[in-house]
């Protein structure tokens, strides 16, 4: 079958609200580690996918998959070591307060979950994201989806704080904390005091915003000042992808009230939760009763366990910070000699790069420069309000020769685009 009989049998049976990445779509049939490699047996440089944040198949994760699937899988209603043992793990790794954890299979439904718990606990609807934040698909964390686009409706509780990239670094601190003030007065007005802010801890959707490290405390103070919660969104920002910690609020010196994770959890098996405070749990389960049939069942506790183990054993965090500061001098590098590459936002694997024409955001150029590298087999994405900043997110498992071959290949793909 073709590529262009793929494609129409693909819209034909799902429909047009999936996507598919690039102007040219790739098929792939199978990866391992940094690579992806298609149907003709050529291999693409994975540089997007912090899904596989291990890297692709990852033999330790691959076996005690296997292993568990073969012998039981149940859900959290039975007893069983695995799941306690993943739980036990997670939590070593979180701030002392933080120490209860429930199971989910998405990253959208732990949010989705953090959202009721934070309501139960304040007894409030508010809720404050930032101005283009992605925090799931439920209908509940749809609608505090900003960057899903206007086809997904707002809800009237939530309220829009905006992104920090609209403050210069230096005043980054103080000026997203006023705007959080302002925030908190225009929705107590209106009747919806928070009960929670959640956001990205590198803000992934808004174009990636890292530094400087503490910037995002003062606000988050003045949200837990004013009675709401916050929950860090640490699917993107955690499992060492910042290099700096296990987690992306470490950085910030901030203490969570909830933690959610997804995508790298199970290093490509669905596996999520949200961790909290003990008492919070506690108000929640006073009044209700949880259970989600495949969330935290043994065969995902095993996969998760694993992706804990290795970071550890492997030494990621320390690879993520070193190959990071290597990928980011290149970067910086490419941008002193292309008008075309504006600031580079970042730390550890995961990195924003600005593409601007005369200064200005240009998206049509980001654009051209994705699809030029998805051509020469290395695969990039781009966000942020303009869609004009590349996202570059390998796995925590790329080496200097990785880094090497992305900037050669960007490099050409800014010279022709």
């Amino acid at each position: 079958m073709t590529q262009t009989d793929l494609i129409a049998r693909r819209e034909r049976l799902l429909g047009p609200a999936y996507r598919l990445f690039y102007d040219e779509p790739a098929h792939f049939v199978r990866g391992e580690g940094v690579w992806l490699y298609d149907a003709a047996g050529e291999a693409y440089l994975d540089v997007y996918n912090n899904v596989a944040s291990l890297g692709h198949c990852h033999p330790r994760v691959v076996a005690v998959i296997t292993q568990q699937v073969n012998t039981l899988n149940t859900h959290t209603r039975y007893l069983h070591e695995t799941i306690l043992d993943c739980a036990e793990t997670l939590l070593a790794t979180l701030p002392d307060h933080i120490d209860r954890v429930m199971f989910t299979c998405s990253g959208s439904e732990a949010n989705d979950l953090a959202v009721r718990i934070a309501e139960a606990y304040t007894g409030r609807t508010g809720i404050i994201v930032t101005e283009l934040a992605y925090h799931g698909v439920t209908h509940a964390v749809s609608q505090m989806s900003p960057s899903l686009g206007e086809g997904v409706v707002r809800g009237p509780h939530i309220f829009t704080v905006p992104s920090p990239l609209s403050f210069a670094p230096e005043d980054r601190a103080a000026g997203f904390a006023q705007a959080m003030d302002e925030v908190i007065a225009r929705m107590t007005r209106a009747g919806f005091p928070p009960a929670l802010f959640i956001c990205d801890t590198l803000f992934s959707s808004d174009g990636v915003i890292s530094d400087p490290a503490g910037f995002l405390k003062p606000a988050v103070e003045r949200v837990q000042a004013a009675g709401g919660l916050f929950v860090a969104d640490e699917v993107q920002a955690g499992f060492g992808r910042t290099g700096e910690a296990m987690w992306g609020f470490q950085r910030h010196g901030l203490n969570p009230d909830l933690v959610s994770m997804g995508k790298p959890m199970g290093n490509g098996h669905p596996v999520a939760g949200v961790a909290m405070r003990a008492e919070l749990i506690e108000q929640f389960g006073k009044k209700s009763r949880y259970f989600n049939t495949f969330g935290g069942n043994p065969v995902s506790s095993a996969a998760a366990l694993a992706v804990l183990n290795v970071i550890a054993d492997e030494g990621l965090i320390t690879n993520a910070r070193e190959v990071g500061a290597y990928l980011k001098d290149g970067l910086h590098m490419l941008s002193d000699h292309s008008d075309h590459v504006g600031e580079v936002r970042g730390t550890g694997l995961f990195f924003g790069v600005d593409i601007v024409t005369d200064g200005k955001p240009d998206g049509d150029r980001a654009r051209q420069i994705v699809n030029y590298l998805r051509q020469h087999k290395v695969l990039i994405s781009a966000t942020g309000p303009h869609g004009n900043v590349l996202k570059i997110r390998p796995p925590l498992v790329f080496r200097p020769e990785h880094v090497d071959r992305l900037l050669a290949v960007l490099s050409a793909a800014v010279s022709n685009s």
